[in-house]
């Protein structure tokens, strides 16, 4: 049974900064993929980050340059470091797990992951 858990949201204001994490049990495979996404009010869920089991790491454009996702396979855990919050980057934030290679950016989507956890929600006051 795998099991993926959030955990670091929390409020801000304009230009601050949180760190998340993700831990993901239940699981012993050699390629896998994991991801960040978030879901703004009103809006749809949105990839933003990713990192495979070989360290390759890829970003959304939203976030380029203000977020580092990194992991630790000997801990099972995932983080997202974000810098130079912005209101816009309001909302709940997903870690997500797939046991293959990360899909290509134009396919990276909420379909394409597995396992997922019960989201954190980040809130950026202006």
């Amino acid at each position: 049974q795998v099991h993926v858990a959030e955990s670091g949201g929390g409020s801000v204001q304009t230009g601050g900064s949180l760190r998340l994490s993700c831990l993901a049990s239940g699981h012993a495979f050699n390629s896998y993929c994991m991801g960040w996404f978030r879901q703004g009010p009103g809006k749809e869920r949105e990839w933003i980050a990713a990192i495979d089991s070989d360290d390759n790491f890829i970003y959304a454009d939203s976030v380029k340059g203000r977020f580092t996702i990194s992991q630790d396979n000997g801990k099972n855990s995932l983080s997202l470091r974000m810098n130079g919050l912005k209101p816009e980057d309001t909302g709940m934030y997903f870690c997500a797990a797939r046991f293959a290679p990360c899909p290509n950016i134009r396919s990276m989507a909420s379909s394409a992951f597995a396992f997922w956890g019960q989201g954190t929600q980040v809130t950026v006051s202006s």
